[in-house]
């Protein structure tokens, strides 16, 4: 009988896991620095790294920290991060031009 419920509850704690990760979408985006060069990431929580590309929060990384401020040009969700990583790979290898008509649609 124990065993029975330690099963059960295991099996509520990995649904819940679940539910929470795939709620969580990561987003792929590009921003347009002040010097007018693109970046390109991805994120759990897009406006949340928003901030820290400006320097609102703590986090950002080194290459917009000397760019800001910088603006959300486009976005676009994924799957899961791996998804995410390959359409963030796909976008970096593509040139400047290209990514600009990427952003325009």
């Amino acid at each position: 009988m124990r065993q029975r419920s330690v099963v059960v509850g295991l099996s509520e704690r990995l649904h819940a896991v679940v539910t929470k990760e795939s709620s969580e979408a990561w987003s792929v985006y590009i921003l347009e620095c002040a010097d007018r060069t693109l970046y390109t990431g991805i994120a759990r929580d897009l406006s949340r790294r928003l901030r820290q590309h400006n320097g609102e929060i703590v986090g950002g990384p080194k290459y917009t920290s000397g760019r800001r401020p910088v603006t959300l040009i486009w976005s676009e969700s994924a799957a899961d991060r791996s998804a995410a990583q390959v359409r963030e790979a796909a976008i970096k290898n593509l040139s400047r031009s290209e990514k600009l008509l990427l952003v325009r649609g």
